[in-house]
């Protein structure tokens, strides 16, 4: 009789323990899975706070009501983007077109240059392993299409809910407050609004690195002649906004390119690139600090390798983003009321 009573204590212990466990995982799950979508709506926020950013910049200049200006600042930057489309898509399509051929042939010829010594044998050796950890062809292929799918789905999510940020804002803020008591809703209202101008300032002043940057990549690599330099230099712009895998993404076509010309043009690529990164980093950044947030190389890189595993590419993009909302939640909820306890 006890070791049936004991053996029904035990069986109800594991069920109620394997409810817990299976509970655990499946709200863990939930989280990663709904974490792609607050991405998302992180990237629509920022694209709203961008173009808002420079309206109420604009407000205080001109006289027009930051309802104007913010019209004013997406037609103009509709307009501009245009005009430079117009004016280098011809240029910049038959470079791409050029840049699809010769990178598989320059990718060879480094490979075989890369063969006539014993490191870079095993180089070559790693390289071709690769394919074989990724799968088979048709595996590629799938996971090609599907990655390519879910891309332009998320492009479309991210372009229609920044334009309902755009429109009213504060519609959403107000949304937010409510689920707040009233007590609260003063301090809720100054997080949100720190967190806005932490984010403005951050975009302004990446932005500006992003051009200062591709406009040296540009500079640099008509100097060295190497081929394509426009392309190279507008994938180094846009890839900039990516810390850390950035700059060493943009950097492999032009090195691939500059190796089919000579090991040494190789080498004074990778210089350039490195240079351009220490300017940026040690020049350009300090003379922007006032409009653009800093924050720990390791910290940075620890947030995209986690969110790059559980997220893929949209969280390696957004980590800078989501570390400074993360950091201006802790310092006003918890670091100020510290200081303002150890103050008394």
């Amino acid at each position: 009789m006890e070791d049936q009573v004991n053996n029904t204590w035990y069986n109800k212990k594991l069920f109620n323990t394997s409810i817990l466990v299976i509970s655990l995982l499946f709200t863990v799950l939930l989280i990663l899975k709904a974490f792609k979508v607050l991405l998302l709506i992180l990237a629509s926020v920022l694209i709203a706070i961008f173009f808002r950013g420079i309206a109420k910049k604009m407000a205080t200049k001109i006289s027009l009501s930051e309802k104007w200006c913010l019209i004013t600042t997406i037609t103009l930057f509709f307009v501009v983007f245009c005009l430079v489309g117009i004016g280098l898509f011809p240029r910049v399509s038959s470079q791409v077109g050029e840049l699809q051929e010769q990178l598989p042939q320059a990718f060879e010829s480094t490979k075989n240059q890369l063969n006539q010594n014993d490191i870079g044998k095993w180089i070559v050796n790693q390289i071709n392993k690769v394919p074989e950890k990724l799968g088979s062809g048709g595996d590629q292929i799938s996971s090609f299409f599907s990655s390519f799918l879910g891309g332009v789905a998320d492009l479309y999510i991210i372009f229609f809910l920044s334009l309902f940020f755009l429109a009213q804002p504060y519609v959403y803020v107000k949304g937010i407050l409510r689920f707040f008591p009233k007590s609260k809703r003063a301090k809720v209202q100054e997080v949100i609004d720190s967190i806005g101008h932490t984010l403005s300032r951050w975009l302004l002043g990446k932005v500006f690195s992003m051009l200062i940057v591709g406009l040296l990549t540009g500079i640099g690599l008509l100097i060295l002649d190497i081929p394509l330099a426009l392309s190279l230099a507008l994938f180094a712009t846009l890839i900039t906004f990516i810390p850390n895998f950035g700059p060493i993404l943009s950097l492999i076509p032009a090195f691939l390119l500059a190796f089919t010309q000579s090991p040494t043009t190789a080498i004074y690529v990778v210089g350039l690139y490195a240079a351009i990164q220490a300017i940026e980093s040690n020049i350009i950044t300090p003379l922007i600090q006032k409009e653009m947030i800093s924050f720990p190389f390791a910290l940075i890189l620890i947030a995209q390798v986690i969110l790059g595993v559980f997220t893929g590419v949209l969280g390696v993009i957004l980590a800078v983003p989501l570390v400074a909302i993360i950091g201006v939640l802790v310092n006003k909820l918890y670091l100020e009321k510290l200081e303002a306890l150890e103050a008394l």
